[in-house]
């Protein structure tokens, strides 16, 4: 089962980050970024955390499990929507956890016949 626009929609509008929580789609599923750091996964329609000291300190209780077949269990944080300041404490502290991302490499030039 795949995600629901509007349910990835939702979460962003509950945590109330504006335009610094942004989404993209990976696989059929979403990939949460704040300020370009992936910080949780929205798959079956269910809000999935990076692993962090953010969720050990504040939601140590989430239950867990894997977002998506193969992968470790993430803490599920949908109790947490229920609650935007705790959810947007909880992205903001984990996206401070995060490594920065990966400077993007410039495109090759192609080699093609001079003419």
């Amino acid at each position: 089962m795949s995600t629901d626009l509007s349910f990835v929609e939702y979460v962003a509008e509950t945590a109330r980050l504006g335009s610094r929580l942004t989404y993209k789609k990976l696989f059929g599923e979403y990939a949460l970024y704040l300020d370009e750091k992936v910080v949780a996964f929205v798959c079956d329609n269910s809000v999935y955390i990076k692993p962090s000291q953010a969720v050990t300190t504040l939601a140590p209780d989430l239950p867990q499990g894997p977002p998506y077949p193969g992968a470790k269990d993430y803490p599920i944080a949908d109790e947490l929507l229920d609650d935007p300041d705790a959810l947007r404490r909880l992205i903001l502290d984990t996206a401070e956890q995060m490594p920065p991302p990966k400077a993007k490499k410039p495109p090759k030039a192609r080699r093609g016949a001079a003419g």
